[in-house]
């Protein structure tokens, strides 16, 4: 693998702790600005909704920038977002500055993938892309429990500081090592989602929004579903996913998408039903989590792969767009998961994240059809 990957998937590393670990931090968030544990998940669904509009605006705005540049600018954003947010006062100040960092964030992450695509080979794609996104599960499994962990023992605000620190330690990573790539980026906003015209972009889209609908409905509110140490099924969780991420990039490669993407939805919906069996016991909920972990993060990979396939000509468009179609579903999410814990209880929270999961499986098996083989001619 070429050595530049690696920056990009600690900045991704980063990016991915300040955005998950918001769901270990619930409590001590909504006791310091004194806000409801639902109020406090909300701050999760601002930076959701903000990269999610802000990611094919600013891409359009930085489309004259090297990539490099870009990545720098992107994290240097990200750092001065969570800076903010560490020493801001209140609740409403602390929601502006996660809307800044989800700005450096929207800059980086789908560039990030679109490097990756472009230091890698056709044959090692797949596995690119699962290095540098590897970032993100890496950050549940390790970056995720250690920041609930500071959290719980030093403040809510000693955990952002962490996310800073890790984000300017990526951004060292990038000036050093990541060349400067050239790919043809369009400038013009209208061209950025000219491929939602395509059918069969737009159903990819759809699923990841879904897909991350359900999965971070029960993931976002995971500590008021069970009763048992949150960072330590968290961590089990985030092991999980470093396994699925890099599986899912092999995988990918040697069986397709396809069965990649459907295999983990369908497993991912069924573990998520399973979250009462998963609050027995403490063993019982690690196997769990790190099943559901491995499972769900089997699809990443994979969905990335076929955009980059539906838009060969045009993948730093179509990666932006994956990204805010998965930024739009952490969004959705929040706010559904919110409302079904306030109104209904766990029960309601597990129940809509099945339900969710349910539909993006029917979805995916009616929109995502085998691709067709060629018919031999004697």
């Amino acid at each position: 693998m070429n050595r530049g990957l690696y920056p990009l998937a600690a900045g991704n590393f980063a990016v991915g702790t300040g955005m998950f670990v918001t769901a270990g931090l619930l409590a001590p968030i909504a006791a310091d600005l004194d806000v409801s544990v639902a109020a406090a998940g909300q701050l999760m669904t601002v930076f959701a909704l903000a990269y999610a509009v802000l990611s094919p605006v600013l891409a359009a705005v930085t489309a004259p920038l090297p990539r490099r540049t870009l990545l720098l600018l992107g994290l240097g954003v990200f750092v001065l977002g969570n800076v903010l947010t560490a020493v801001v006062p209140g609740y409403p100040l602390v929601v502006a500055t996660r809307v800044l960092a989800a700005a450096g964030a929207a800059m980086f992450t789908p560039t990030a993938s679109g490097v990756a695509t472009a230091l890698a080979g056709p044959e090692h794609r797949g596995r690119a892309l699962a290095l540098v996104m590897g970032g993100m599960s890496v950050a549940t499994a390790v970056g995720v429990p250690l920041g609930t962990w500071i959290g719980a023992a030093y403040g809510w605000r000693a955990t952002i500081w962490l996310v800073a620190g890790l984000a300017v330690l990526g951004l060292a990573g990038v000036a050093a090592l990541v060349p400067d790539v050239r790919i043809a980026v369009s400038g013009r906003l209208g061209e950025r989602f000219a491929p939602l015209a395509d059918r069969g972009v737009l159903a990819v889209l759809a699923t990841q929004l879904m897909m991350f609908a359900s999965a971070f409905t029960a993931y976002t509110y995971l500590g008021a579903l069970i009763d048992l140490p949150l960072a330590a099924v968290l961590w089990a969780w985030g092991a999980g996913a470093v396994v699925g991420n890099q599986l899912g990039g092999r995988l990918t490669d040697a069986y397709g998408p396809r069965r990649m993407v459907l295999a983990g939805l369908a497993a991912s919906t069924l573990l998520m039903a399973l979250i009462p069996v998963a609050n027995l016991a403490l063993p019982v909920a690690l196997v769990w989590a790190f099943t559901w972990g491995v499972v769900g993060w089997l699809v990443a990979p994979a969905q990335q792969y076929r955009v980059v396939a539906a838009l060969p000509a045009n993948v730093p468009v179509g990666l932006g767009l994956l990204s805010s179609s998965q930024y739009a579903g952490l969004m959705l999410a929040g706010v559904m998961g919110g409302l079904a814990l306030d109104g209904y209880g766990r029960a309601g929270v597990i129940t809509l994240a099945a339900a969710l999961g349910l539909v993006t499986v029917l979805f995916t098996l009616a929109t995502y059809r085998p691709a067709a083989q060629p018919v031999s001619v004697r």
